[in-house]
Formats: C-alpha cells, structure tokens, sequence
C-alpha cells in the first residue's frame, strides 16, 4: 500500500465520484482508479460499490476507512516537521530561463517552489540558449528552461519537454504580409530582416532559406527582444520570433508554412550530477503546470504512457 493510494481512496471516500475526487488530486480519472483497483486487490475485497453515477463505501471501505485516515494524519504531520527541519536550512536552487519566453509564464511556477519547499531562496538568470547551456555544464546553474531547434542533445543532457510554439513572422501591421493569414518561406526572399542576435533558430531557419533560394537582407542586429520589436514596429522589417512573445503595440505576428517553424522549450539538466531536494521540486511543479493553457509535454507522454500500460474502469 501507497500513501498515495491512501490520498485517493479517502478522495473517492468524501466526494463519492471518481471523476471529482481526481480533480482535488490533481490527476487523471484512470490513473485514480487505476490506484483504488490496486488497493483493492491488497485488502482482498471492493471497497466501494460503484451504480452508474452513484458510488458508495462497501462495509469493508467503511471498516478501513478510519485506519486510513490516522495514515493520511500521521503522514502529514511526519511531511510538516520534516518541511520544518527543512526549512531551517537555505537551499539556493539557480534557474537559468531563456530569454525569449514570455515572463509571465514564470510567476506561478517561481512562486510555487518556495511553498513547496520551505527554505529554498531561487536565484533566477535569463540569457540565449547557448550561454544558458554552457551555464549548465559549467556549474553555474542547477537548471535551464530553453530551446534549441534543430540540435540533437548530447547524453550529458537530461531534457523534459514543457511546451511546444510555434514561430512566425513579425511585421509591422501596414506590411504587404500582413492581411494575409500566413506568410510562405519562399515569399520572404527580398525581404529586410531585422536579426535577433544570438537566436536559436538562426542556423536552423538559414539551412531552409537556403534550400528554397530565399535570400533576406539583413537591416538591423541586436541583443534586445523590445529593441528588435520597436524597430520591426517603425516599418524597418520582419522578424522570426516565438508566437507568445509577439507583443508590440505596433507589431503582429503571422504563422510562418511550408515550412513550418517549431519549437520545443525544455527544462534541462545534468545527467549526471546529483540533484538536490530543491530541485526536485522545481521539476514536480513545471510538470503540475499548465504552459500556455496545457498540460507539460512530458507530464502528457508520462499519462499517455500509464494510459497504455493499466487497465481502466
């Protein structure tokens, strides 16, 4: 017997419906019976009697029902002093984000992993994906959020997929693009391009630029993504940039097709290196999140995995 079997069946026991009681878990309904199925077979007997819509204790959930609960007390107050014992320590846990992500998709997450876990002081950084890796090898972060389209991960590299987006063309509202609802590869040939310096789709899109006889002039560089957009917003250019942070009073944002342009932003990090407490959590809570309205990649495939292996009810 799990504790978080224990968790499950005292949820079903209150709210008597699986699917509600696997919301106020905060997991899948297959996955909740999945686990009450597993308990039951331990005890040797159902422990509710389930009528279409309408599900009950059995005499035998209602004689175990009290035992599980001293369980589900004694473990949270075991789970409250040690948080405390915890707490009495400083943890730094150092994130490195790239730049390029829209920042509001960080608060819930940063504010999450100090509730979790008492005494953590989280130092963030925000860089391009190749200072954000060479960071991480080097030891001067314990975790990076980035992308790097294209490229293949060495084995040192442990990635955990959180979302992925698309990347369009961002262009000034009065350009010849941009009453259209996408924008061809091949159309942007000609075009004044204003360059993100150090983009992570640069040696990527310029393979298939190349491969269609496209040929854009590059106008402006620059290292900022608010100088990047003010100068596609005063008619200078276009710019390739992720569809999320296309937010420029004076710029809108236009899928890019055949091809399209993807990327998969991941958490990363060392194979190899020892994780601590703290960084635990800060993986626990990105796969709790929902990124843009979604539910992490790897918490999916995780799902989708269990989904295939155990059976249903």
């Amino acid at each position: 017997m799990e504790l978080h079997q224990v968790r499950y069946f005292l949820a079903v026991a209150e709210e008597l419906n699986f699917s509600r009681a696997a919301e106020k878990c905060n997991v899948s309904q297959p996955a909740l019976s999945r686990a009450i199925i597993l308990l039951e077979q331990e005890f040797g007997g159902p422990l509710f009697h389930r009528e279409r819509r309408l599900t009950n204790l059995s005499p035998l959930g209602r004689m175990v029902r009290p035992y599980l609960e001293q369980v589900a007390r004694e473990s949270d107050e075991a789970l409250k002093l040690a948080r405390q014992y915890a707490g009495a320590e400083k943890h730094t846990l150092r994130l490195g984000i790239m730049t390029t992500i829209a920042p509001n998709q960080f608060t819930d997450l940063i504010l999450a992993v100090p509730r979790a876990y008492a005494g953590i002081d989280m130092l963030l950084s925000d860089a391009n994906s190749f200072e954000l890796e060479r960071r991480l090898a080097a030891g001067e972060i314990d975790a990076a959020i980035y992308a790097l389209p294209g490229k293949e991960p060495g084995p040192e590299l442990h990635l955990l997929p959180l979302f992925r987006e698309q990347m369009v063309i961002a262009v000034h509202p009065s350009h010849r693009f941009a009453n259209q609802e996408a924008v061809r590869v091949k159309d942007l040939s000609g075009e004044a391009y204003i360059h993100r310096n150090h983009c992570e789709f640069a040696g990527y899109a310029d393979g298939i630029l190349a491969s269609q006889g496209v040929t854009v002039s590059p106008a402006y560089f620059s290292d900022s993504e608010d100088w990047t957009q003010a100068m596609i917003a005063a008619g200078l250019g276009f710019g390739f940039m992720p569809r999320h942070s296309v937010n420029h009073p004076g710029v809108i944002g236009l899928p890019v097709v055949e091809p399209e342009f993807w990327r998969i932003v991941n958490l990363v990090t060392m194979t190899e290196r020892a994780h601590s407490p703290a960084l635990g959590v800060l993986v626990r809570e990105a796969m709790r999140k929902e990124w843009f309205g979604a539910q992490a990649i790897a918490a999916r495939e995780a799902l989708d995995n269990e989904l295939i292996s155990s059976p249903t009810m």
